[in-house]
């Protein structure tokens, strides 16, 4: 027998929880793992089926009430639910039929974490007198873990009022089967259902994430020796480094990530805690390059240097990627051959070196994009979305639209056939296809728009939709060759989970075509993905490269000084009424701007007495749309300056967004960088700096006069940020940026 399909609710579709909502949950959970993966599941997990559906609804309510709370022991006289009349009588019936049950030693650690601290004392006492009272309650729970016998503690307790949730094990099983990862609670689908979580909606039908009961099994038990690490204290580590040697083999692609991910965690544990060569063993059972790497730095800190060398030769002879290949000639050559730089630091080094003013350190990826344009040449912020988009439009059929892209369940984007490296496999002619669509430009850009025009805003595993996503797409295929392109797509058909990440982050459009640029700033590294990112790109014939950021003091950086005037202290419900901005260039005020505002809401009394505005003094004054592309022209490719920016910023991104413009520009604090530059004063706010600097402040809390003197506070502090970057202090970034 199965239970009725719940159908699930779009995240747009927000409607109220039913009063048996958790119990609806569970149901859909168990009625889509029937339907999913009856050949992976265990006879005890078909009982424990059956058996949930014999119980009676209210107990049933119980005991998934019980799985959604957090912990596996409960107070039974806490267990109180207005829709449950008889609770006690349920938790009999539960513990009678072998849902529940009373703690027993092997919930020693779970009862030691559901305990209140006080109670851990009482039970320690009187064979350990001499404990402190003012340990805290992890000290107390790592002590009685590694002094306590769980017999003796278990029996000291009053376990009658105490309650332990059995079967739990088959429960975390099949949410496992349904979610692909261990899953305490059915939370998510409570996110759904209120709108909080967005489901895919992009198959009708979903195949199971395991082919076979050995796969799921395998991923499931190295899955849940990982969950046991978020709570690793002594006692688990011993637990956890004990268990190394009962691994089974990993003879799936999917399980032996899971297993190289535990190695490591497991590794730097027992590192953490002196146990050198317990950690050599765990890492000498992943085959991750982390793991790698983590064996190679351990013997050589140990002073095992042949073992060492031995052990980087012979994964040079037989590399298990590309990374490791890397990873272990850089090793060594730096260990063995006094090389004594790494090729991440060699490539970083010889990249360009380009100057943009220090004021844009705050985002650099996009001060380069500017810097690039104002050469003339078009560049686009890309990183990974650019290829994830590219890949995912001219796949888009492919991936979620036809019947082999089906995914694992509704709250998974990524269809299968990407995770388990079969895309190609399964869509080996359509692939070629498609990828023929590279050799007839405007047919691939024409069927790339018609995608993106037909499922614009679908949620995707892939990549995030962007109004502007198309830009930087064609601007590539026009100045790119079709056989580089085709490279890059058929290496993420092929690699997708491998190769999605480390893309540089810029694409240049130069009179030589498409350049790649990762930027990279004073103290930054090269990421190992990064590097073989580039190396790729470079070997399908692309230009890949390091560009690398000197900031420096512009003199020819354009400053707007802006102060606004408004009704109130916030943006979404206040207006501003006047506007006042100064133009800066080369430590000289070049232009000024300055407009009263209809807010089109009335003015508080006590903003009046503040700023001088009346409600008479706006009444026939212009609405922000009416000077919306004058100010949009007067600060054209400036810095937006003002004396606590944020303030300032808010308000007239605000007034662009309610006329449906978009406004995004860097940003300095005169105020936040005063302070750092210019410590020990009293008071930051503008009236007391003027009073400092001696700087002309006439008409305070009005807008103009108030950005001439936020503007002469530019120029303080550009003069010490120029004796900073001389002194080769320049390695924060300027404040507000």
């Amino acid at each position: 027998m199965t239970f009725d399909q719940t159908h699930w609710i779009p995240a747009q579709r927000r409607q109220p929880l039913s009063t048996y909502y958790y119990l609806d949950h569970f149901i859909e959970m168990l009625s889509f793992v029937e339907q999913h993966y009856a050949h992976v599941m265990l006879e005890s997990h078909v009982e424990f089926i059956a058996a949930f559906q014999r119980l009676p609804r209210d107990a049933q309510c119980l005991y998934v009430r019980l799985v959604n709370r957090k912990g596996r022991v409960f107070a039974v006289d806490k267990l109180r639910y207005p829709e449950l009349a008889d609770v006690p009588g349920l938790t009999a019936l539960l513990r009678e039929h072998g849902w529940i049950g009373t703690p027993r030693p092997e919930h020693f650690i779970d009862l030691l974490r559901f305990l209140k601290k006080s109670e851990i004392f009482a039970a320690l006492q009187p064979a350990f007198t001499g404990l402190s009272k003012t340990l805290k309650k992890s000290e107390l729970v790592a002590f009685a873990a590694t002094h306590c016998a769980p017999e003796t503690f278990v029996d000291s307790l009053q376990t009658n009022r105490l309650c332990v949730q059995r079967r739990n094990d088959d429960v975390r099983y099949l949410l496992f089967l349904y979610f692909g990862r261990i899953q305490e609670s059915l939370t998510q689908f409570t996110m759904r259902d209120l709108g909080l979580v967005r489901t895919s909606g992009l198959a009708d039908s979903y195949e199971p994430r395991f082919s076979e009961r050995d796969e799921a099994q395998e991923h499931y038990y190295f899955a849940r020796q990982r969950a046991q690490l978020r709570q690793a204290d002594p006692a688990r580590l011993d637990a956890l480094l004990a268990e190394t040697v009962n691994w089974p083999e990993a003879n799936f692609a999917g399980s032996a990530k899971i297993r190289d991910k535990l190695a490591f965690e497991v590794g730097r544990m027992a590192e953490r805690a002196g146990r050198t060569d317990e950690a050599l063993t765990v890492y000498g059972r992943g085959e991750s390059v982390d793991c790698g790497e983590r064996e190679v730095r351990l013997l050589l800190s140990l002073g095992r240097r042949e073992e060492a060398r031995k052990l980087l030769e012979e994964r040079l002879e037989t590399p298990r990627s590309d990374a490791e290949w890397l990873l272990c000639r850089d090793l060594y050559q730096r260990k063995f051959e006094k090389k004594r730089t790494s090729k991440l630091t060699d490539v970083l080094r010889a990249g360009e070196t380009i100057d943009i003013d220090e004021s844009r350190s705050g985002a650099p990826e996009r001060a380069a994009v500017e810097y690039f344009e104002a050469q003339g040449l078009r560049a686009f912020r890309v990183e990974n979305l650019l290829w994830r988009t590219f890949f995912g439009l001219l796949f888009w059929k492919e991936l979620f639209s036809e019947a082999g892209a089906a995914l694992n369940s509704p709250f998974e984007f990524l269809p299968a056939p990407l995770r388990d490296h079969n895309f190609v496999h399964t869509h080996a002619k359509q692939i070629e296809g498609r990828l023929a669509l590279l050799d007839r430009p405007d047919d691939l850009k024409r069927e790339l728009l018609k995608v993106s025009t037909q499922y614009y805003g679908t949620p995707n595993g892939v990549f995030r939709w962007r109004r502007s996503l198309l830009d930087a797409l064609f601007a590539l295929i026009d100045a790119a060759d079709a056989a580089a392109l085709r490279h890059i797509l058929t290496n993420l058909c092929e690699r997708y989970m491998d190769v999605r990440h480390g893309y540089p982050d810029l694409l240049v459009i130069d009179p030589r075509g498409a350049r790649f640029v990762e930027i990279k700033t004073e103290g930054d590294q090269l990421r190992r993905n990064q590097l073989l990112r580039i190396r790729e790109l470079r070997g399908a014939g692309l230009r890949a490269d390091v560009v690398r950021v000197r900031w420096v003091l512009d003199p020819d950086q354009t400053y707007v000084v802006v102060d606004v005037e408004t009704t109130g202290g916030r943006g979404e419900q206040h207006r501003i009424t006047e506007i006042g901005a100064v133009r800066v260039r080369n430590g000289k005020i070049i232009d000024r701007f300055q407009t009263l505002l209809n807010p089109q809401r009335s003015i508080p009394p006590g903003i009046t007495r503040l700023t001088g505005i009346s409600a008479a003094m706006v009444q026939n004054a212009p609405c922000f749309v009416d000077v919306a592309d004058e100010f949009d022209e007067f600060f054209k490719g400036a810095i937006f300056v003002a004396h606590n920016v944020e303030f300032d910023y808010r308000f007239i991104a605000a007034e662009f967004r309610r006329i449906g413009r978009p406004f995004r520009a860097p940003k300095l604090c005169t105020c936040a960088s005063m302070r750092k530059l210019y410590p020990g004063h009293k008071s930051y706010s503008l009236a007391a700096l003027c009073r400092t600097f001696d700087i002309p402040l006439k008409s305070h809390h009005r807008a103009l006069c108030d950005a001439e003197a936020a503007a002469e506070l530019l120029l303080l502090v550009n003069e010490k940020r120029q004796e900073r970057i001389l002194s080769g202090s320049q390695n924060t970034p300027a404040e507000g940026a």
